[in-house]
């Protein structure tokens, strides 16, 4: 009886595919966790749903707790000095073009929060070559408007 093992395996791999277009880091043990009890299928396959909904839960709680701690440690540690504030305002050359469909990228002549080159997302579409200033930080995003609109 092979359904429930593909049915998890389906999951995890839905789960991984949004958490690749969401860029939050969240959803990623979810699926991480749905993949974990495929495996747990394959090894056990006789194991009763509630057992395999709770090695779900466990598995997802767990894994997302150990990640926000080790997460929140390592963000305190590498932000020193270093604030939101400091990224809002920033100007930089969009690369790929940007538009409220479609994710782009933004190349800074000084590095922002470690990297020179960002993804972005905006409200309007802005084409590659044009410059662009940081409003807002949403999640691995920075959101930009074209510079233009404070002339």
């Amino acid at each position: 009886m092979q359904q429930p093992l593909w049915a998890w395996a389906i999951l995890g791999l839905v789960l991984l595919s949004i958490e690749l277009l969401s860029g939050t880091f969240y959803i990623l043990w979810f699926g991480i966790a749905a993949l974990c009890v495929a495996l747990l299928l394959a090894v056990f396959p006789s194991s009763p749903l509630a057992l395999q909904l709770l090695a779900f839960s466990v598995l997802s709680l767990i894994s997302l707790a150990v990640w926000r701690r080790k997460y929140q440690a390592q963000q305190s540690i590498s932000r020193v000095g270093q604030s939101q504030d400091d990224t809002i305002g920033k100007i930089g050359r969009i690369t790929l073009t940007v538009s409220p469909e479609q994710i782009g990228t933004i190349l800074f002549t000084v590095p922002v929060m470690s990297s020179r080159e960002w993804m972005i997302i905006s409200d309007e579409s802005i084409d590659a070559g044009e410059q662009a200033e940081v409003i807002s930080i949403e999640g691995n995003f920075l959101r930009v408007i074209r510079t233009n609109h404070h002339q």
